[in-house]
């Protein structure tokens, strides 16, 4: 049997060996800053079984939300990809979505960007309008753990990885964080707030409970 590959990573804050499995399926190890390397191979073979079980999982996410091959998924419909020599930026044209011929990745994410802060602007207007509410700002960021955070300043922010997502589930996370400018914790009185505005929230928690971490390029 093959050893599983890691990278290491140290952390000046962490107080103990951490495992985790990312959406690419590649295991990085956090070490404590004084720790030895050693604690790091120990810590992949006790948890071989955990990674493989995560790799399966996340293939089996994969499978469910991918799109076909030489399409990208967006709001739950397929763009398909169309490589020009020459260009430099992603370009939707309909169903198609035009992109640089040879990697052509960084240009997609740019433009999942941009179209990220439209989709969410738009949605984020409505809701608040809705509510009552009123935010601060915006912006959009591509956190590895997080889908969406609210301040108490009102300041919002979202995972432009959401439109890779169904398009309920993105309607869904923007109803959770317009509800956090009323309710700041996840008492109760919260989730009674988002089922008002969001009936099937969830249904679309879950999935992004089971999905999320296979929304990439």
């Amino acid at each position: 049997m093959s050893e599983v590959a890691y990278r290491i990573r140290r952390s000046p804050r962490a107080r103990r060996v951490h495992v985790a499995v990312d959406h690419d399926g590649d295991v990085e190890v956090v070490l404590p800053g004084r720790a030895a390397e050693r604690e790091a191979a120990a810590a992949v073979r006790e948890l071989r079984p955990w990674i493989e079980r995560r790799r399966a999982e996340l293939a089996r996410a994969r499978a469910a939300v991918g799109a076909a091959a030489g399409s990208v998924p967006y709001l739950g419909r397929e763009l398909r990809l169309v490589h020009e020599p020459g260009r430099t930026r992603a370009h939707r044209r309909g169903d198609e979505l035009l992109v640089p011929a040879h990697e052509h990745r960084e240009a997609l994410e740019r433009w999942y960007r941009r179209a990220a802060r439209t989709e969410i602007a738009a949605r984020l207007d409505r809701a608040t309008a809705a509510a009552g509410l009123s935010y601060t700002s915006l912006s959009i960021r591509g956190q590895r753990t997080r889908w969406a955070s609210c301040s108490r300043t009102g300041a919002m922010s979202f995972n432009w990885r959401l439109l890779l997502a169904p398009e309920p589930v993105l309607d869904y996370v923007v109803w959770h964080e317009v509800c956090h400018l009323a309710v700041p914790d996840h008492s109760p009185r919260f989730w009674a707030l988002v089922a008002r505005h969001c009936p099937d929230y969830a249904e679309h928690a879950g999935w992004l409970r089971r999905y999320g971490a296979a929304l990439a390029l």
